[in-house]
C-alpha cells in the first residue's frame, strides 16, 4: 500500500503568543498536487511555514515519509528534499536572474539544469542578464519557481503563486504545475483562486479558523460548489 509522502497531524503553530493552527490533518501521497483553500487568516500559509519549521512555535507531528520533522531547523528539513516558494517570492534585487537562479544549494540529485528551467519559463532565458528589481510580477515568481526546482527538492509548497499575476501568466503557471506532476513532482498549493486551482490539483483541503474542516476530491469539486462557496465566501 502506498504510504504518504507528506502527513500532518494534530499540528499546531504559533506566532509570538498568537495561537494560529489548532490541530491541523492532512496528507498528500506522492505524486499528488494538493490544495489548501480557505479565507484570508484561516491558517494556509502559516500551515506552510510550520512545515517548514519558521514559525515561532510548532507541536504535533509533520512527517516526510518516515522523518518526523518537527524538533528539526528549517535547513534541516530543506536538505531532506522540502522546498518553500513565499507569496512574496524573496527575489534578490541586486542579482541577475541567472545569479538568483544558482544562489540555493542544490540539496539532494534530481534537480532541474538551468537550461531546464528556461525551458519551462521561457521569458527567463530572454532576460538572464536582467535584475531582479526589473522583472515583471510574474516573471518574478517564475523565478521563484525556478530557483527551487534547481535544488532538487521533489516536494513543492508554493504560497499563492498566481496572486496578482494577468490571466496569460496564470495560464503559464498553471501548465508548469501540470507538467511538473507529470514528472513526479510533489505540491502543496496555497491557492485563493479555486477556479485554478481546479486546473491543476487531485484533492482540496478546506481550512477555517486553524483547522482543516473538509476535503473535496478534484471530480467532486463541481457538486461542491454551494459548499465551497459557504466556505471561502464568495
Amino acid at each position: 500500500m502506498l504510504e504518504p509522502l507528506l502527513e500532518v497531524r494534530d499540528l499546531h503553530g504559533w506566532y509570538g503568543e498568537s495561537h494560529v493552527l489548532h490541530g491541523v490533518d492532512f496528507e498528500i501521497m506522492p505524486g499528488e498536487t494538493v490544495t489548501l483553500l480557505g479565507r484570508n487568516g484561516a491558517g494556509k500559509t502559516t500551515t506552510l511555514k510550520s512545515i517548514m519549521g519558521i514559525v515561532a512555535r510548532r507541536r504535533g507531528s509533520v512527517r516526510l515519509g518516515a522523518r518526523e520533522l518537527i524538533g528539526l531547523p528549517s535547513n534541516r528539513i530543506a536538505r531532506l528534499g522540502l522546498a518553500f516558494c513565499p507569496e512574496e517570492r524573496g527575489i534578490f534585487a541586486s542579482l541577475t536572474v541567472e545569479e538568483n537562479l544558482r544562489l540555493p544549494p542544490v540539496v539532494q540529485p534530481g534537480g532541474l539544469g538551468i537550461d531546464a528551467i528556461y525551458d519551462l519559463f521561457p521569458n527567463l532565458r530572454e532576460r538572464l542578464r536582467a535584475g531582479g528589481a526589473t522583472l515583471s510580477g510574474g516573471e518574478q515568481q517564475m523565478l521563484a519557481i525556478g530557483r527551487i526546482l534547481r535544488t532538487g527538492a521533489r516536494l513543492l509548497l508554493l504560497d499563492e503563486p498566481t496572486e496578482g499575476l494577468a490571466p496569460v501568466i496564470v495560464q503559464q503557471i498553471g501548465a508548469t504545475l501540470r507538467r511538473l506532476k507529470r514528472e513526479g513532482f510533489t505540491v502543496l498549493l496555497v491557492e485563493q483562486n479555486f477556479r485554478f486551482a481546479a486546473t491543476v490539483a487531485d484533492r482540496h483541503y478546506v481550512m477555517e479558523h486553524g483547522r482543516v474542516v473538509d476535503m473535496i476530491p478534484n471530480a467532486q469539486l463541481d457538486a461542491s460548489m454551494p459548499k465551497l462557496h459557504d466556505y471561502l465566501g464568495v
